[in-house]
């Protein structure tokens, strides 16, 4: 497999590239009778979409969705999804004086040596682009889930360089998230996040930071045992987005820090005569499998690699030179990261519950 599909019973096939005709998605195992409007995939996207602010790309890209198959009459058929959006602002003679040379931080070099030729045109598949067919099917997911089952998912910038809001992920709302640019709940840490990010930007240059995952109100019993494990997958799902470096669940590698007995996430029964944790140390799962807590992990995100500073770097014909990048590019990636970090919590809970229900008729 060429490594374009993701998931299981809900299974993800991406398709596009930057400077292309159209990106989009291709859903497959989508229970059917299920009701979804493009409005609301639309809503999704227009959270990941580019030209949103004055830190983010200017490049002015509608992400207009389509839907070619798979639903009618506002109902999931049962048969596989095709969702669409044309690409309306390609400009790759933007891209033109890069097409011999191999930019630092890019996949550049590896897509060559691996196939051979590469799609110096904004960096085809290797773009961020890729990325919308991934929310537009994660917005699917992310409302059957919420619809099925009352599981909210939602994620946040926690900070940008070395500017860090310590806010409670139990006083985070989906509004406070969207009340700035940034989309960090705690406005006076946005603010000074926002100014470092205009710095970083007029300079020439980037910055990246890391983004809090959260999903409450998960059922017991999603996630396999042994390589499919809850956590692995998440883990999996969060570094296949571009520019993401690391990803921690609970408390990470923090916990080190720790004792076994402070570690530990003593049991005890609630109100509700249901079995819960004191603590939450382990971020939701046991074993690789929910424990009902609420799952929550930490994403890094890295600086965009291109920038207006001049850089070294090497030609095709493995000459030195330097290189002056040009074209219309994020200072900072965190605040249109979050959909695509929600939209990949989605996709994978979704799969694990229709596997959770296959296997516990």
């Amino acid at each position: 497999m060429a490594g374009n599909t993701f998931g299981h019973l809900f299974r993800i096939t991406t398709f596009g590239e930057s400077h292309g005709g159209c990106v989009g998605v291709v859903i497959d195992g989508c229970p059917p009778n299920f009701e979804i409007s493009r409005d609301e995939i639309q809503r999704e996207l227009d959270r990941r979409k580019p030209g949103q602010s004055s830190i983010t790309s200017p490049r002015k890209e509608q992400d207009e969705i389509h839907i070619l198959s798979g639903v009618l009459d506002g109902k999931t058929t049962g048969t596989p999804i095709l969702l669409l959006a044309y690409n309306k602002d390609a400009n790759p003679k933007d891209y033109q004086h890069l097409k011999d040379l191999y930019r630092p931080g890019h996949a550049d070099f590896t897509f060559q040596m691996k196939y051979g030729i590469r799609d110096w045109k904004g960096s085809g598949r290797a773009s961020a682009r890729e990325t919308l067919g991934r929310v537009a099917a994660g917005s699917i997911a992310k409302k059957y889930l919420k619809e099925k089952l009352n599981i909210e998912i939602f994620s946040f910038v926690e900070q940008v360089g070395d500017i860090k809001t310590d806010i409670d992920i139990n006083k985070v709302t989906l509004d406070n998230i969207e009340s700035n640019i940034i989309r960090c709940p705690d406005k006076k840490i946005a603010e000074k996040m926002i100014k470092l990010i205009e710095s970083v930007r007029d300079e020439g240059d980037s910055i990246g930071g890391v983004v809090r995952g959260v999903i409450k109100n998960v059922p017991v019993g999603l996630g396999e045992p042994v390589f499919d494990k809850l956590p692995a997958d998440l883990g999996k799902a969060m570094l296949s987005i571009n520019a993401v470096k690391g990803f921690e669940i609970g408390s990470g590698f923090e916990g080190v820090k720790l004792s076994g007995s402070e570690h530990n996430d003593e049991f005890y029964i609630d109100d509700q005569k249901k079995i819960r944790t004191k603590t939450n140390c382990a971020g939701g799962t046991l074993g690789g499998i929910s424990n009902g807590e609420t799952i929550h992990f930490r994403v890094a995100i890295k600086p965009v690699s291109t920038i207006r500073k001049q850089q070294s770097t090497i030609n095709i014909n493995k000459k030195q030179i330097t290189l002056n990048a040009t074209g219309r590019h994020d200072p900072c990636v965190l605040p249109r990261a979050i959909s695509i970090i929600d939209a990949m919590s989605a996709l994978v809970l979704m799969d694990h519950y229709l596997r959770h229900k296959a296997q516990n008729l």
